[in-house]
């Protein structure tokens, strides 16, 4: 996802580095640029720099964050050397809650977040599948449509990324959080693609069973959550991915850990909270843990 919107910026004539830990990517990124396959369609290269380094940036007016959730907090402590007085600090990642690891390092202050139906997969070191594009949304903590708020999507608008400035980003975050305490646990568990899930009696089932606790927590805690209009978005969203493999399902395969914690266990925890149970979001946690042990 980070080589996607750093090649989507980069065309949009901004300033883009992209950061990794990886030498070998890195390397290769800056000798070939970023290979961007766009679904099934020609393949486009891009010429961006690269770094393992944030110190060799400089100041950065936005630092952009794709990283799994549990790398969180050593990605923003290592990016420090590239805020500013002014640097927005951007979380696209999935999940609830690297909002918080975020603003406990670098300050709420500098926050924005927000949720993409972008969808991307690392084919090789500089090589990725742009597997399908959608909206963006992005806002400020507090709801404010900040001018700052305005700057960043008009900067994404005109590099072609279809955006949105949010007032109410937190009810945004749970619409895609729903989505996936639906999709990515199911598909990884089963090992379906997008468009296998919704032709199994049993597994629409499920889906509609961990939707029901989402809803119940999300009221609970004063979330605005649609029931319905979640699922006909899910089955839609779905539909249109049709072979595509979801994010938990791609680290499944290459047996890393997931982002369990952050989907169906943000659930979990806020339903704890509130008082509200969650049977079979708390079973697709202890499934998806219990495969994880077989990585070892």
């Amino acid at each position: 996802m980070g080589s996607a919107f750093g090649a989507a910026l980069t065309q949009g004539g901004n300033d883009v580095t992209l950061v990794d830990v990886v030498q070998e990517s890195v390397d290769l990124i800056n000798e070939r640029g970023v290979t961007i396959r766009e679904g099934a369609g020609a393949e486009n290269v891009v010429r961006i720099k690269a770094t393992t380094d944030p110190g060799s940036i400089g100041k950065a007016d936005l630092v952009l964050v794709f990283v799994k959730c549990y790398h969180t907090e050593a990605a923003i402590i290592a990016a420090k050397p590239m805020f500013g007085s002014d640097t927005v600090v951007l979380s696209l990642q999935n999940g609830w809650g690297n909002a918080q690891r975020i603003s406990d390092i670098a300050g709420a202050e500098r926050v924005l977040v927000g949720v993409t139906y972008h969808s991307a997969a690392l084919l090789g070191p500089g090589h990725v599948l742009h597997a399908g594009r959608g909206a963006t949304f992005i806002g400020e903590l507090n709801g404010a449509i900040s001018d700052r708020l305005e700057t960043v999507a008009d900067v994404f608008r005109k590099s072609e990324l279809d955006v949105t400035a949010s007032p109410r980003i937190v009810d945004e975050i749970w619409k895609k959080l729903a989505l996936n305490v639906c999709t990515l646990p199911t598909s990884s568990l089963l090992r379906l693609t997008a468009g296998e899930l919704p032709q199994h009696e049993g597994v629409v089932s499920l889906m509609r069973v961990l939707l029901d606790e989402t809803k119940a927590v999300a009221k609970a805690k004063g979330i605005e959550l649609d029931q319905e209009e979640r699922w006909n978005t899910i089955n839609a969203v779905l539909a249109r991915a049709g072979a595509a493999k979801s994010s938990m399902l791609q680290d499944v395969e290459k047996r890393c850990r997931t982002e369990i914690d952050v989907i169906n266990g943000a659930i979990v925890a806020a339903g704890r909270e509130a008082g509200v149970p969650t049977p079979h979001n708390d079973t697709m946690v202890w499934l998806i843990k219990s495969l994880e042990e077989t990585f070892a």
